[in-house]
């Protein structure tokens, strides 16, 4: 073991430490949740890094998805011409790519995805899937069965999951509404995580098969966080068992899920893009204060932003992942940033830093698990209004538990980032490259 693989080590057991900090080191600890939570989190990331088998499972998830990201292409092609194909390519009319446009490029692939997500859930595909990942969530983390519920079904689907557990939102103590939300927060659901891989694919061939591991990683580690934040003090309602999914519209053929699904991915993008424009916007107006500040108090010759701000900020859990010296100042940026600017946003600017070669491949890999989720303040916002809109009677606890979650879930996807440092030791091909 290196010693940046003893630092992710290190760096994994301190983010802990912080967690249990943040909430003000309430007890009792609840140490089967906790020590369940670690013993899934590193055996799920010795099967992914270290078992080949495993490394070849993801790399058919990976190859798939990426044949269905190319094939997405093709409506958004006939909409947007050259505005939907990526830097380097052509249309059929020797038409060429006019350079990276988000909205032509990246936001299709959401309502594709959205629509074939709806597809499978139509044939009763997903149900089982998220039934046998609850039980383990059940098992191996003592949760109760709503919580359980949540965080499997969180691999598939975003804030929507609000509605597949709508019946129980109503009853649950205030640890089982943070454990849910801090998941939701840390994790991706497969109508995003096409923008993510859409930024990476060309210098992390992988990162589809990856993120998929990363988003699965993140629900032990968002637990962990959650419990040691606020543990479970109450008598869950659902603690025997796992309930079954609450049955939202059924469309009377697959052609009616496949419309159903691509309106709710118009919705997801249309989200992303109004999250998108309202922050920015507000992140240049501070940005520009900022920048009078530090020529006011004379910060330097770097002007004074909010990415700079929290860059200094991260830097120190940059270095907790166990990311090398000389890109500690790149990567508290980009895990700053992702605070108030989103995900989008940082995978966007990692990307194009990878294909620069201004990166490390572990810095690469470490990042790619660590910015994987939607711990962001518009990502808590749309969360809690979410969860809220469908539990009236919770909306203050929900309101209550926003930064709890907030944190929660940042905590969550840097203990994935570290994880993922803690078994990279330079296997050739982990990337794809």
């Amino acid at each position: 073991m290196s010693h940046l693989n003893l630092v992710s080590l290190v760096g994994w057991v301190a983010l802990c430490l912080l967690a249990w900090l943040v909430g003000g080191c309430k007890r009792p600890i609840p140490w089967r949740t906790i020590l369940g939570s670690a013993v899934l989190t590193f055996g799920l990331g010795a099967v992914v890094f270290l078992v080949p088998a495993t490394r070849r499972v993801l790399l058919v998830a990976n190859d798939i998805i990426l044949v269905l990201l190319s094939s997405s292409t093709r409506g958004a092609e006939f909409l947007f011409g050259p505005l939907a194909l990526s830097p380097g390519q052509v249309t059929g009319a020797g038409e060429p790519s006019i350079g990276l446009v988000l909205a032509g490029q990246v936001l299709p692939a959401v309502i594709f995805f959205a629509s074939i997500m709806a597809v499978l859930h139509h044939f009763n595909l997903i149900e089982p899937v998220v039934r046998f990942f609850g039980r383990i969530f059940h098992k191996t983390l003592e949760l109760s069965g709503a919580e359980a519920l949540t965080g499997s079904v969180h691999m598939f689907f975003g804030v929507e999951t609000a509605a597949a557990v709508r019946p129980y939102l109503g009853g649950m103590t205030r640890s089982e509404l943070l454990t849910v939300l801090a998941t939701n927060l840390s994790t991706v659901a497969s109508t995003t995580l096409a923008v993510y891989v859409l930024f990476l694919r060309d210098s992390f061939p992988q990162i589809a098969g990856h993120l998929l591991s990363a988003s699965l990683l993140s629900i032990p580690c968002a637990v962990l966080a959650a419990k040691l934040i606020l543990p479970e003090t109450g008598t869950p309602e659902t603690k025997g068992a796992v309930p079954r999914m609450a049955q939202g519209e059924r469309h009377a053929n697959a052609m009616g899920a496949l419309a159903a699904g691509a309106w709710d991915g118009l919705k997801v993008a249309a989200g992303i893009t109004t999250i998108l424009i309202a922050v920015l916007g507000l992140v240049g107006v501070a940005d520009v204060m900022l920048a009078k500040l530090g020529t006011l108090v004379g910060a330097g010759p770097e002007p004074l932003s909010l990415a700079v701000v929290l860059g200094w900020l991260f830097r120190p859990l940059a270095w907790l992942l166990g990311i090398e010296a000389v890109d500690l100042a790149t990567a508290g940026r980009l895990l700053g940033q992702r605070i108030v600017l989103t995900e989008v946003v940082s995978y966007q600017e990692l990307g194009t830093l990878a294909g620069d070669g201004e990166l490390s491949p572990r810095t690469i890999l470490v990042l790619s698990y660590a910015l994987c989720g939607f711990a962001h303040v518009g990502g808590m916002g749309i969360a809690v209004g979410g969860f809220g809109a469908l539990a009236r009677g919770r909306l203050e606890d929900l309101a209550g538990l926003a930064f709890k979650a907030l944190a929660a879930a940042t905590l969550a996807t840097l203990l994935t980032g570290a994880l993922a440092g803690v078994f990279f030791h330079g296997q050739a091909g982990i990337l794809g490259l």
